[in-house]
């Protein structure tokens, strides 16, 4: 209601104004014809004057005279003329106010109903951030929202494999401390595409190892219930992914399901940070930066930033599969150099062309490990150099050079 009487108010002033201008008699203000009216008249005196003190011969004052009295001529009469065509019809003016009005007033309700939202209530940020929190701590659990998934068939494997896999879960169901089979178990029902099998059996590892339990355990306790559940966090799986970043908080796999449960429960403000940083931070070829790719211009509409998408950078080179069966056959001596070789093309390519705070990470690691401590420190002083103007490229870079024992 507030903003119908203050968007109301704001048109009728508007309009009064219009109307005010249009309707408003102008003949109170002089007209230019009368102006130049009084100044032809001054200058009729001015020759008078010059001609009786002597200024001007009688010739000259008569045809200046002449000449100031035509310009009088035609100022009285363009100033008759405006007296009596130049008043608009009153009629015509209140008319012309009235179409502005109606237009100004009308479009505007009619361009608010056709593009905006009648009846909506204000969303102010902190109102948002509540709704937020409700809709987390509410949202369905693992298994309310697979039961709301269609129903599909359980893949069960053929031949041998079927065989063994049945003996596999009846010994698992006969001895469920079995930290070897539930491993087995989880693998193998994760590639017949069981998620949900596999996810309990993972929980049963979560329950056997206790205190000894990995970041790598976690995560994949979570992301079999991810997969289970179709991309949707869950409660639980969100409760593994916790536990994973508090082992790990710079765990990328982590960050990137962490990001993917705040944009489900409509936080993309804190979601567009944790995934943009992570798109920055790379690699190319990680599993994550192409979901990431593909939602984040979206998600930072959503969460009110103003993003461009940088452009795809290239993965990482590595040596090919002819390069590792080469490398067997070869000495201890070839083989270092056809390290240093690549080590050395990789130099040339980051001087010439650039590359990811990654590629510039494992060159001074590479460096370090051939025993050119030299080489590695004039790589991280380049390094430094280059990505001044980044600090979040530059901090990747510094874990390299901490790891090759260049910083402490």
């Amino acid at each position: 209601m507030i903003f119908w009487i203050v968007a109301g108010t704001l048109s009728l002033v508007v309009c009064g104004l219009l109307a005010l201008a249009l309707l408003r008699n102008r003949s109170d203000q002089e007209p230019p014809a009368a102006y130049d009216l009084r100044v032809y008249r001054d200058q009729l005196k001015e020759v008078d004057r010059d001609l009786a003190r002597g200024v001007i011969g009688s010739e000259d004052a008569e045809r200046a005279s002449a000449e100031i009295s035509r310009r009088i001529l035609n100022a009285d009469a363009q100033l008759q003329d405006a007296a009596e065509n130049g008043a608009q019809p009153r009629s015509l003016a209140l008319g012309l106010a009235v179409a502005l009005a109606a237009c100004i007033a009308g479009g505007g309700v009619g361009l608010y109903l056709v593009i905006g939202a009648p009846g909506y209530s204000d969303m102010p940020l902190q109102t948002r951030i509540d709704d937020s929190k409700e809709l987390h701590a509410t949202r369905l659990s693992q298994a309310d929202f697979e039961a709301q998934l269609p129903v599909s068939p359980r893949p069960e494997p053929d031949g041998d494999y079927a065989a063994l896999i049945t003996k596999l879960r009846e010994a698992v169901a006969k001895n469920p401390d079995d930290l070897q089979g539930l491993t087995l178990l989880v693998r193998n029902e994760a590639n017949l595409g069981n998620a949900k099998a596999a996810y309990t059996a993972q929980g049963e590892i979560l329950r056997i190892k206790g205190d000894t339990v990995t970041v790598d355990d976690y995560l994949m306790h979570a992301e079999l219930m991810i997969n289970a559940a179709q991309g949707y966090v869950s409660p639980e799986a969100e409760e593994s992914l916790f536990k994973a970043m508090s082992l790990s908080p710079r765990n990328k796999v982590a960050r990137y399901y962490w990001g993917l449960m705040l944009m489900q429960n409509e936080r993309p403000d804190l979601a567009f940070r944790m995934w943009e940083q992570l798109l920055r931070e790379g690699p190319a070829d990680a599993p994550w930066i192409g979901p990431i790719r593909g939602r984040i211009q979206e998600l930072a509409w959503r969460a009110g930033v103003n993003y461009q998408l940088p452009p795809e950078g290239p993965a990482p080179k590595g040596p090919s599969a002819s390069d590792v069966d080469a490398a067997s056959e070869m000495t201890a001596e070839e083989r270092q150099d056809m390290i240093q070789g690549m080590v050395t093309q990789l130099s040339e390519r980051l001087a010439t062309e650039g590359g990811t705070p990654q590629e510039w990470a494992r060159l001074i690691g590479a460096y370090a490990v051939l025993g050119d401590m030299d080489q590695a420190s004039a790589i991280w002083t380049e390094a430094q150099t280059v990505f001044a103007q980044a600090p979040d490229a530059l901090a990747i870079v510094r874990t390299g050079a901490q790891r090759a024992g260049l910083v402490e």
